[in-house]
C-alpha cells in the first residue's frame, strides 16, 4: 500500500519560530522537511491575518516553502466557539481554536505549533479531541515541531 505524504497545518508560532533561537533548529529542519516534500503544508487565512503584525523576515519566510492556503470557513468558527463552550480554553484564546478547528475541519493530519499553553498541551488536546468527536469529526494530532522530527 501506497501511503499519502502527511499534510502539516503550520500555526503562527511556527513561522515565527524560525528566527527564535530557542526553536530555530527544529523549525529549521520541518522547513527543510516541507521543501524536500516530505509534508503538504496548509497555512489558513487566519495565520496570514496574524502575519501582518510580524516583522518583514517572518512574513517573507513563507516564500521558501510551498504550501497550501486554506480559507477560515463558518464552519471552522462555530466548532472553534465550540471549545471555548466547552471550557477548553477562555473566549480570548479564540485564534488558537480558530487554528484547531481549521486543522480539524480540513481533515488535517497533524497542527504543528510551539504553543505549549494553549495548543500543544496534553489536557488541552484531549480536550479538543473529545469535543471534535462529539462533533462529528476526527481526532486531530497536536505536535510540535520538535517532534515532526521523528515522525
Amino acid at each position: 500500500m501506497v501511503s499519502k505524504k502527511i499534510s502539516l497545518y503550520l500555526d503562527t508560532s511556527v513561522i515565527g519560530g524560525y528566527f527564535d533561537k530557542e526553536f530555530e533548529q527544529d523549525t529549521h529542519l520541518l522547513f527543510e522537511n516541507i521543501k524536500n516534500e516530505k509534508y503538504d503544508a496548509f497555512i489558513s487565512s487566519s495565520v496570514m491575518e496574524e502575519l501582518k503584525k510580524a516583522p518583514e523576515k517572518v512574513r517573507n519566510i513563507l516564500n521558501e516553502i510551498n504550501y497550501i492556503l486554506i480559507k477560515v470557513s463558518v464552519e471552522c468558527e462555530t466548532l472553534a466557539d465550540e471549545y471555548i463552550k466547552e471550557g477548553v480554553v477562555g473566549a480570548t484564546n479564540r485564534e488558537d481554536c480558530i487554528h484547531i478547528a481549521t486543522a480539524t475541519v480540513n481533515n488535517i493530519d497533524v497542527l504543528v505549533s510551539w504553543n505549549f499553553k494553549h495548543i500543544v498541551n496534553y489536557k488541552r488536546i484531549k480536550d479538543y479531541n473529545s469535543v471534535n468527536m462529539k462533533s462529528g469529526y476526527k481526532c486531530l494530532e497536536i505536535r510540535s515541531p520538535k517532534d515532526m522530527g521523528v515522525l
